[in-house]
Parts: structure tokens; C-alpha cells; sequence
């Protein structure tokens, strides 16, 4: 549980582009700038999935790519968080029901927050992030009172 404490103060995000069209990445990636200036928060984007806390994903993910991008979730440490950002992530978009896509990435990994949009706004996906670490904050509470109880 210490180390959720810890990536509530200090999250880093791993951004992996599962083949958008690249309007979500431009958005994530402007979420990331000093104009938004997600430090206030400690988010900062990692250099390594080896050092990532929040898995973001965007685009649809396809049959090929699902083997990367569970590869990719299973290098992360413990605990991990995955954020699907815009239609192609959290459902295919436009190219659901295509043979080569999966139709949103909780078909090979658990999300944990949703931003919908194509693509969704910088504010969007900030304050995704912002409510998962509030999820996180409020979940460490009620282990804590259990705890003491």
C-alpha cells in the first residue's frame, strides 16, 4: 500500500500509441505542457515502462498491437493504472467491428478511467488522471480505517 501512497504524490505516465490517427497523442502529449502544467499534480511523463505508474493508451488498438501493448503492461511495476483516451481506445471508434481490431483496450488489459472524445480535449485527459489519483487517495482512506478498526 506504500507504494500507492507514493504514486499518489508523484505519478508517472507511459504514453503507447496502439495506431491512432495521432489527434489523441496530440492531446495527450499538449496535457503534458507547461500550459497545463500537469506538475502541480506530479505527473510527469516516464522515460521507461519500467519507471511508469499510469499506462495511457490511445488509438485501436489492433490484433498486432494487443500483443505489444500487454507486454508493455506486463513490464510495468505493481500497482498499475491504464487510462484509455479517446473513442478508439475505449470502444474501436470509427473502425469498431473491423476484422483487425479489438474494440477498446479492456479487451486485453483492465482500464481503470476512460476519457471519451475524438480526440477528447488536454483538460479532459487531465483531469482523468486527476480523478484516478482522487480514486486512489480515497481508497488508501478506507484501507487505512479498516486498519485501525
Amino acid at each position: 500500500m506504500e507504494r500507492v501512497k507514493i504514486i499518489r504524490y508523484s505519478p508517472w505516465l507511459v504514453h503507447f500509441n496502439t495506431g491512432a490517427c495521432n489527434g489523441c497523442d496530440i492531446e495527450v502529449l499538449t496535457a503534458l505542457t507547461p500550459l497545463y502544467d500537469p506538475e502541480r499534480f506530479g505527473v510527469k511523463l516516464s522515460p521507461s515502462i519500467r519507471h511508469g505508474d499510469i499506462l495511457v493508451v490511445t488509438g485501436a488498438v489492433t490484433k498486432k498491437s494487443a500483443e505489444r501493448l500487454k507486454r508493455l503492461y506486463d513490464q510495468m511495476p505493481d500497482p498499475k493504472f491504464v487510462i484509455a483516451v479517446g473513442a478508439c481506445a475505449s470502444s474501436g471508434g470509427v473502425f469498431a467491428g473491423s476484422y483487425a481490431v479489438m474494440n477498446g483496450v479492456d479487451k486485453v488489459i483492465p482500464v481503470d478511467m476512460y476519457v471519451p472524445g475524438c480526440p477528447p480535449r488536454p483538460e479532459a485527459i487531465l483531469e482523468a488522471i486527476v480523478k484516478l489519483l482522487k480514486k486512489l487517495e480515497n481508497a488508501q482512506k478506507e484501507v487505512g480505517e479498516v486498519a485501525r478498526e
